[in-house]
């Protein structure tokens, strides 16, 4: 195994906190640094991993913060932006559009109709207001029987 600097030692246990698997965090750190490691030498600074139990305490610890930001920080990933995923959805149907492939256009338009739409959320638009935006007037009104009958009657006019 390559002694590595501190530097790649941190990529590789913050890509690991973020879910990378070894073979992706390999194929970065040969990217980034032009180093080869194996999987398992990846793998050897995954502190939830049997082979990173020895991992050094602050290893362990950048592992832990980076793991908790990453599940409760999902701002700081593009895809999870509906303005990145529109541009996307319209590169890729820009492209389809000029390789004449219609079908796929198709689907990608109504996909980012749906994202504008907010198909994707549990979002419910509820519109609660009365006349010219104000609180909805409610009353109490006691009816007698005829005048009761009379509504009804208009109402089903």
């Amino acid at each position: 195994m390559a002694t590595l600097k501190g530097e790649v030692k941190a990529f590789i246990v913050q890509s690991l906190a973020c879910f990378d698997t070894p073979s992706v965090v390999a194929e970065s750190v040969k990217k980034e640094f032009g180093i080869t490691i194996s999987r398992q030498q990846v793998e050897s600074h995954d502190p939830t991993k049997a082979n990173g139990r020895g991992l050094a305490q602050k290893w362990v610890d950048m592992f832990n913060s980076t793991r908790a930001r990453f599940q409760n920080e999902i701002a700081d990933i593009p895809i999870a932006n509906k303005a990145y995923r529109l541009r996307a959805l319209d590169r890729m149907a820009t492209r389809t559009e000029g390789m004449k492939n219609f079908a796929l256009t198709a689907q990608l338009i109504e996909q980012a109709a749906k994202e504008v739409g907010d198909a994707y959320t549990n979002k419910v638009k509820v519109e609660s207001t009365g006349a010219g935006g104000g609180p909805i007037k409610t009353e109490n009104v006691t009816l007698t029987s005829e005048q009761a009958a009379e509504a009804y009657r208009k109402m089903m006019g």
